[in-house]
């Protein structure tokens, strides 16, 4: 019987010490942050045409504001096929305007005299005819001369009809076809004018917004590609803290949370707010040095500042990351 009781005694030691030890496991705190480091999504400012830099207006290191040039490249042919398009549309309008017009004052002027020399002839004539009638009638001529004379009117008549028509039309635009024609040809000028402007603007360059200059990749003389940066700007709302976080901490995070950021020489912790949470694990990157952490599979969390606190973080820079107190 003793030999029982000492066994039902080791028994009772033995469960009491794994509950301990259970109780021990679940009562583990949780870990209180995690490692990561500070991460800038880098604007590359670049020109859609090629060309040599002529100026560079910012340096490394320099603070811009919204709009201010950052680089221009040489646009003397740019320029001159604009000013060959400007041209062109002064050219095209000048001819849809001539056309909506009908003929100048002067050549009115002239139709208008030739129009009054024909009634005055043909006044002439009508007297003639008169008087050839009246002599028919005395026998004194021939009424061959009189149908002479009768033709002679019907001539005079039909050049100031003739002459009435060309003033009146003299007067008129042209035809519509012909409108609609320099019509269009106005807008393609004005078009080809857009293009040529758009064109010689490309050839320089300014901040899209309020940030830092990250580098300058070419210097005054070098040629560029198109499309291929000359600056680099770092706006201070692409900086971002990245951070990694164990799968048995990732059911406590979600997007939007608040999280404090702490770094050498930062001060007071440093608010941010969860913006992405990866979707797939991944290993712990090996920049974080952390043995018990570094075989371990991992999500990766960004959160980002405020434009103000994201100034004091600098991409690369080692970062702790702490649940914000509620």
């Amino acid at each position: 019987m003793n030999h029982s009781l000492c066994l039902k005694t080791v028994a009772s030691w033995a469960c009491l010490a794994a509950f301990a030890l259970l109780g021990g496991a679940c009562s583990k705190p949780p870990n209180p942050g995690w490692q990561g480091y500070a991460e800038g999504d880098y604007v590359y400012v670049a020109s859609p045409l090629g060309g040599r830099v002529q100026t560079l207006f910012v340096a490394t290191g320099e603070s811009v504001e919204q709009g201010a040039p950052l680089f221009a490249l040489e646009s003397e042919m740019e320029a001159a096929a604009r000013d060959e398009a400007a041209a062109r549309l002064r050219s095209a309008q000048s001819q849809l305007a001539d056309l909506a017009k009908g003929k100048r004052a002067e050549e009115i002027a002239v139709a208008k005299a030739q129009l009054k020399q024909a009634q005055a002839q043909a006044l002439l004539a009508r007297h003639a005819l008169e008087r050839q009638q009246q002599l028919v009638a005395q026998g004194f001529v021939s009424k061959a001369q009189a149908d002479d004379a009768a033709t002679a009117l019907q001539q005079a008549d039909a050049r100031v009809a003739e002459l009435s028509d060309a003033l009146r039309v003299a007067a008129l635009p042209a035809r519509s076809d012909q409108r609609d024609a320099s019509r269009a040809s106005a807008v393609a000028a004005q078009q080809q004018l857009r293009q040529s402007e758009w064109r010689n603007s490309q050839k320089q360059q300014s901040a899209p917004s309020a940030a830092l200059v990250a580098d300058v990749l070419f210097q005054v003389g070098e040629y560029v590609q198109p499309g291929q940066p000359v600056v680099s700007l770092l706006p201070p709302q692409n900086t971002k803290a990245r951070f990694f976080v164990p799968e048995v901490d990732l059911a406590a995070l979600r997007l939007g949370q608040v999280v404090q950021i702490r770094c050498d020489g930062c001060g007071a912790p440093i608010p941010a707010r969860i913006s992405r949470i990866a979707t797939q694990p991944e290993f712990t990157p090996p920049i974080l040095y952390s043995n018990s952490q570094r075989s371990k599979l991992v999500f990766m969390v960004e959160a980002k500042p405020d434009a103000i606190n994201a100034l004091l973080l600098k991409p690369g820079q080692p970062l702790d990351v702490l649940r914000a107190a509620p």
